[in-house]
C-alpha cells in the first residue's frame, strides 16, 4: 500500500497534467461538427496507453468512432479483468451557464471543472494510471485488457457488434467500470445496480406553417400546447407513469432490500439545499432514494417549438417537438417499453394533429451479485483504501452495455465508481474532486490483489 500511495505522490503533477490535457478534447460525440476531436482524442488514450505499458494498442474503426483496444497479458493461467470507459462527452451546452470554459480545464477548490471531468474521462483514466503504477511498481497481479469506446453519450450503436465480433479478443472474467459515483469520500459506497433506458423524441403537427395567432388562434389546434397536455397525461396524481402495461414486470423490493437500501446515509435537507428546491418530487409511497435507484422514470428532457427568440412573435406554431426519456428497473425490456410508449403516445393524439415517434436508443437494466469474487475484491479494496467498508447502493443512471457484456460474454460487471452525486454530470460547470481521482488510482490496484487472491 505504502509503495502505491509514494508512486502517486511522486507522480501527482504529472498525473493531473495528462488529465487536464485529455479534458481539452472537445470529443462531443453528438455533434458531427467535433468529429476529428473525437477521433484525436482517442489517438490520444491509445498513445497513453502505450505510455502506461499496453502491448497490442490499437484504435479500431467502428462504422461510427472508433473503440480504442489495449491489454497486457502477464500470464493466461491467471484472472483476467477487462476495464470499459467511454472517452466521448455530453454537448456542453448551454454554454452561457457555464462559470470556465467547458474545454478550458480549470482547476478551484481542489476541484477540476471542465466538461468530461467526472463523466468519464477522470475515472476511465484513473485505469489507466493505476495500471501504468501497477507495472512500474511489479503489482499487476491479473491480465488486463481495455476497452474505452466513443459513442457511449450517444447509445453505443457500434459497440454491441465490435464485442459480438471480437469475443474471443475480449474474453476475461469481470468487467470494471468506473463511470458512477460514491455517496461520499467520507461514506464510501459501491453500486450493485444501474436503471436501463428508452430514449425517445416526439413530434407533434399542425397546420402546414406557422399562423397568425390572432387571424386562427381558437380555431386551428396549436401543436405546442397540444404536445403540453400529451405530455402531462403521462403522469396520474400520484407521479405514477399512465402508459398502460409499463409497469408489468417490474420487481419490487423485498421489505429487506427496502431497509438496507433506505440505511444508507442520506440527508434530504442537505439534498434539497444543494438543488435549491422547496420539496422533492416523485412517484408516491417511496423515499428519495428508492425513486432514484429502483423505480422507473419519464422525464422530458428538451421541448421546443414556436418562436424563442429576442421580443415577441404572435405566432401559432405548425409543429413541436420534445425529447423523452425513460429509465428502466428489473424487469422491464427497453425495446418493449419503447414499442409501449409509441403506440399509448399516438393513441392520445387528437385528430386535429399528426404524430411522429422515434426511438432513439436504449438498453437494459443491470444488477451486480454481491456474493461473486469480483464484488468482494472490490468491495475490499474501497475497505483497505478507505478504512471503512463501502455501503451497497443501487444506481439511478444507466450503462446499457453492462447487459451486453454479459449476454455476449458471459461475464459479470463490477461498478466501482468514484464520481459523486454534486458532480454536474450533463450540466453546466461539470466537476470532479482531485481527491476522488487520485483515491480512484490508489483503490483500484488493490481490486487486482484481491481479485487475484480470491480466484486462487
Amino acid at each position: 500500500m505504502q509503495s502505491i500511495k509514494n508512486y502517486i505522490e511522486e507522480n501527482k503533477t504529472r498525473f493531473l497534467d495528462e488529465l487536464i490535457e485529455l479534458l481539452k478534447y472537445p470529443s462531443v460525440s453528438a455533434d458531427p461538427v467535433h468529429e476529428n476531436d473525437v477521433l484525436a482524442t482517442a489517438e490520444f488514450v491509445a498513445q497513453k496507453l502505450k505510455d502506461a505499458g499496453a502491448d497490442k494498442v490499437e484504435v479500431c474503426p467502428t462504422a461510427g468512432y472508433p473503440i480504442v483496444y489495449g491489454e497486457k497479458i502477464i500470464d493466461p493461467a491467471l484472472p483476467t479483468v477487462l476495464v470499459y470507459g467511454h472517452y466521448d462527452v455530453q454537448p456542453a451546452d448551454p454554454l452561457e451557464l457555464w462559470k470556465t470554459p467547458p474545454f478550458e480545464p480549470t482547476i478551484k477548490d481542489g476541484k477540476i471543472y471542465a466538461r468530461g471531468a467526472c463523466d468519464d474521462k477522470g475515472q476511465f483514466y484513473m485505469h489507466v494510471k493505476a495500471f501504468e503504477l501497477m507495472m512500474q511498481n511489479n503489482l499487476l497481479l491479473c491480465n488486463i485488457k481495455f476497452m474505452i469506446e466513443g459513442e457511449e453519450e450517444v447509445g453505443s450503436d457500434n459497440l454491441g457488434k465490435f464485442v459480438a465480433s471480437n469475443k474471443e479478443r475480449l474474453k476475461a472474467d469481470v468487467v470494471l467500470i468506473s463511470d458512477t459515483s460514491m455517496i461520499s469520500m467520507e461514506t464510501p459506497s459501491l453500486e450493485t445496480g444501474l436503471r436501463g433506458l428508452s430514449y425517445m423524441e416526439v413530434e407533434v403537427v399542425g397546420p402546414n406553417r406557422d399562423l397568425h395567432s390572432g387571424v386562427y388562434g381558437g380555431a386551428v389546434a396549436n401543436p405546442v400546447n397540444i404536445l403540453c397536455q400529451m405530455i402531462a397525461s403521462l403522469h396520474d396524481e400520484n407521479n405514477h407513469i399512465t402508459i398502460p402495461g409499463f409497469y408489468d414486470g417490474v420487481l419490487e423490493l423485498s421489505e429487506e432490500e427496502q431497509k438496507e437500501l433506505n440505511s444508507a446515509p442520506f440527508d434530504l435537507e442537505e439534498y434539497k439545499k444543494d438543488l435549491d428546491v422547496e420539496e422533492v418530487w416523485g412517484e408516491k409511497g417511496y423515499s428519495t432514494i428508492e425513486r432514484t435507484g429502483t423505480r422507473p422514470t419519464l422525464d422530458v428532457n428538451g421541448i421546443w417549438g414556436g418562436y424563442t427568440g429576442v421580443g415577441a412573435k404572435t405566432v401559432l406554431p405548425s409543429k413541436a417537438n420534445a425529447k423523452i426519456s425513460m429509465r428502466l428497473v428489473p424487469g422491464q425490456d427497453w425495446e418493449k417499453i419503447s414499442d409501449l410508449f409509441t403506440k399509448h403516445f399516438e393513441s392520445i393524439a387528437p385528430k386535429s394533429v399528426k404524430v411522429k415517434v422515434t426511438k432513439h436508443h436504449g438498453g437494459a437494466p443491470y444488477v451486480t451479485p454481491t456474493d461473486s469474487v469480483a464484488y468482494q475484491a472490490a468491495y475490499k479494496a474501497i475497505e483497505e483504501s478507505f478504512g471503512k467498508a463501502p455501503v451497497p447502493t443501487r444506481g439511478g443512471g444507466s450503462i446499457p452495455i453492462v447487459a451486453l457484456f454479459e449476454e455476449e460474454l458471459e461475464v459479470k460487471t463490477v461498478l466501482m465508481g468514484f464520481g459523486l452525486d454534486s458532480d454536474n454530470l450533463h450540466s453546466p460547470n461539470e466537476k470532479y474532486d482531485l481527491y476522488n481521482y487520485y483515491k480512484g488510482i490508489e483503490t483500484i490496484p488493490l481490486f487486482y490483489k484481491y481479485f487475484a487472491q480470491l480466484n486462487k
